[in-house]
């Protein structure tokens, strides 16, 4: 008696991301080279200061990038050590890394020119691993962070020149949007905020070119041409759908904190958040959504300040990270982490 067994079906490609990130059907995933669409560049150097890696999570293999001014720095009123910037990096949740020169050199100028301690934070990645696993390693780092506070044995640089009561959370594009969450968590769940009983306080947070969505099209979606735009609507649709928990629609509580989907409006208005500084660039396909986040967060009764840049793409803190917008970013970072609080 003979058996007969179907042919299975060829895993084919369901997602196509300009050939950097190829979505399987069978949901495995193939990743090209990231420098087909961030070309490696020359940048100035940045000197006076040093870095080094550092584990945060070894299960994971998860790493954190630490920059400090490599000399003693008179920073606000000769204090000794220095504030810390907390900084995730951006590519839709699918790409880019802490490591890559183009996060690497904002960090390094970002480490001289406010000054703080900065630590660049490594994340697992979609498809591999869809969302929230990213919210989950930024929430671990600031544990971790959090720690080398509380111990006698933190990292010898950390021990040296944080002070760890002036942190910041940052972020650039999806990471800016992780910066909101795990600053949204982080202040509801234990209360990290509060200098006390421990030396630990986020005293504020950062979003550059914040990556948000919602399923309805927003003005500037539809009307920015893909030629004026570093991003365009359907690239952040794409991007969306392979970070997103499988099935879920870009209203999902992740990508829109403020859609129709969540109930985050009476949740944030709950919690006692620090100031946030929103910076959205004018040539942006998600202008409005950047717009929109800041001004639901006022009506919240939240500290917020926004700062336009009107000429600019989405990311140009990164993608330009000398020009002079990026300066004046620069200027305006290192007044809102060093204003009094």
């Amino acid at each position: 008696m003979s058996s007969y067994t179907a042919p299975q079906a060829q895993a084919h490609v369901v997602e196509d991301f300009f050939g950097v990130v190829q979505l399987r059907s069978d949901g495995s995933v193939i990743r090209g080279d990231e420098s087909v669409l961030f070309p490696p560049e020359q940048y100035p150097e940045v000197p006076g200061v040093e870095w080094k890696d550092v584990v945060y999570h070894a299960a994971h293999g998860l790493k954190a990038r630490v920059y400090r001014p490599s000399s003693p720095v008179a920073a606000e009123k000769e204090e000794k050590k220095l504030p810390v910037l907390v900084y995730f990096h951006g590519g839709g949740y699918c790409l880019g890394s802490y490591a890559q020169p183009s996060f690497h050199v904002f960090c390094l100028r970002a480490a001289a020119e406010l000054p703080a301690v900065v630590l660049s934070v490594q994340y697992r990645l979609a498809p591999e691993h869809r969302l929230p696993a990213a919210i989950h390693d930024g929430e671990g780092f600031l544990s971790w962070l959090r720690a080398q506070a509380e111990t006698r044995n933190a990292d010898p640089w950390l021990a040296d020149s944080a002070d760890f009561a002036r942190t910041f959370v940052s972020g650039c594009s999806a990471g800016a949007n992780l910066a909101h969450h795990v600053t949204v968590q982080a202040a509801a769940s234990s209360g990290i905020i509060d200098s006390s009983p421990v030396p630990f306080r986020i005293a504020g947070f950062v979003l550059l070119s914040a990556f948000f969505s919602g399923v309805q099209r927003t003005p500037a979606e539809i009307d920015l041409s893909p030629a004026d735009v570093s991003l365009t609507a359907d690239m952040a649709d794409q991007l969306w759908r392979m970070a997103l928990p499988a099935g879920a629609t870009r209203d999902h509580p992740l990508a829109n904190p403020f859609g129709p989907e969540t109930e985050s409006s009476g949740f944030i208005a709950a919690v006692e958040l620090p100031p946030v500084l929103v910076v959205a660039p004018g040539i942006d396909v998600l202008r409005d959504r950047v717009l929109g986040y800041a001004a639901a967060m006022r009506e919240l009764g939240k500290d917020v300040e926004l700062a336009r840049f009107e000429g600019e793409q989405h990311g140009f803190s990164v993608s330009r990270p000398f020009s002079d917008a990026a300066d004046e970013m620069m200027r305006l970072l290192r007044r809102f982490v060093y204003q009094p609080r």
